[in-house]
């Protein structure tokens, strides 16, 4: 063997040492700093006493102590005495390493915060439909974010390939139109959080209101951009699209105040005197603790061929006390004709005749 050879031969071997010794202490470095990072990060994520830290210690230091090595060695390989190949090589295999370690930071830090959030709610509880609500919420939002991510690293990896880059521009592309397709399919869910905007924005309903919608009355409990939960009277729920209260009518009781009028119908005979009930209403009204004090009336509203209607009007400060009113104003009418006038309540008039006996004639 020549001395031309055995010099080239040994040259080979140091420029393989001194790139592996340069790698090694690229990633001796990296786990140091990571190891500073994390017991800095440690210690003072012990002294604030926030969740928050402790969180993102506990996702984010296994992609961390990935990320950091690879990292140093992103920065330490240019020193490396390597051929323009054996680069290339090393060059493209770190991206693709960092390429992966981001995706996985990223979904562990969606984990963060799904457990930032869960964290506040107790599903254990007895009354946990909320908690149940914004578990199911956060979860499926989470699913959503980490598919997302995969198809983004996915097609990332694939665009570090010079002979597969128009795969993973294809796959993007893709994305992007099945994007535009989803779009076109979810008019009406984007119509719907157009309408939850125009609701927050003009408000037609607020929390709280009194409201009659689809023959029921309840109080509207919660308004989000898609959906309206309305709490009846009898304590069910009232789950409706939140389109339904800018495209049908509906009544709102409480819109620009609380003051309300009541109504109360009465059906008596000709024969009462409807004076009498005017001032028993008045009267009644006087003493009742739900009457505001601002309007009442008795008014002859209609007659038949037996009956006549009056109609007792009362103003109440809210709907609630409206309708305790209604129902109070009803009870001591009635109480009142049947005491004072028991002959003057509805009654069927007949004629009656003798039967035709033949004896007779």
């Amino acid at each position: 063997m020549s001395l031309s050879k055995v010099k080239a031969f040994f040259h080979g071997w140091e420029s393989a040492a001194l790139s592996l010794a340069v790698l090694a202490g690229a990633v001796i470095v990296g786990l140091i700093v990571y190891y500073i990072v994390a017991k800095t990060a440690g210690r003072l994520s012990r002294k604030t006493g926030t969740g928050l830290d402790d969180l993102l210690l506990k996702h984010c230091r296994d992609p961390a102590r990935i990320l950091i090595p690879l990292l140093s060695i992103y920065l330490f390989l240019p020193l490396a005495d390597t051929s323009a190949g054996l680069s290339v090589l090393l060059n493209h295999l770190v991206a693709v390493m960092m390429i992966l370690s981001v995706g996985w930071f990223v979904i562990r830090f969606a984990g963060v915060v799904e457990e930032l959030v869960l964290n506040k709610f107790d599903t254990e509880a007895k009354d946990n439909l909320r908690a149940r609500r914004v578990t199911t919420q956060i979860q499926v939002a989470k699913r959503i974010a980490v598919a997302v991510v995969g198809v983004v690293v996915f097609a990332a990896v694939l665009m570090t390939f010079p002979q597969v880059r128009q795969v993973g521009t294809s796959i993007l592309a893709s994305a992007g139109i099945i994007g535009i397709i989803v779009g076109f399919a979810a008019q009406r869910s984007i119509a719907t959080l157009l309408a939850g905007v125009q609701i927050a924005l003009t408000q037609p309903i607020r929390l709280d209101d009194v409201v009659i919608v689809e023959g029921e009355w309840g109080r509207i409990e919660e308004i989000t951009l898609t959906y309206v939960v309305v709490r009846i009277w009898d304590l069910r729920r009232l789950v409706l699209p939140i389109t339904h209260f800018l495209e049908r009518p509906f009544q709102n009781w409480t819109r620009t105040s609380a003051d309300l009028l009541g109504t109360v119908y009465l059906y008596v005979d000709y024969s009462v005197p409807v004076q009498e009930i005017r001032e028993a209403l008045k009267r009644i009204l006087e003493v009742s603790s739900l009457w505001n004090g601002q309007v009442w009336s008795l008014q002859v509203t209609n007659v038949t061929d037996r009956t006549m209607e009056l109609r007792a009007l009362m103003s109440a400060a809210d709907s609630s006390a409206a309708w305790a009113l209604r129902c109070e104003v009803r009870e001591k009418l009635i109480e009142f004709v049947q005491k004072n006038y028991p002959q003057s309540l509805p009654r069927l008039r007949a004629e009656l005749k003798a039967p035709f006996s033949r004896d007779l004639q």
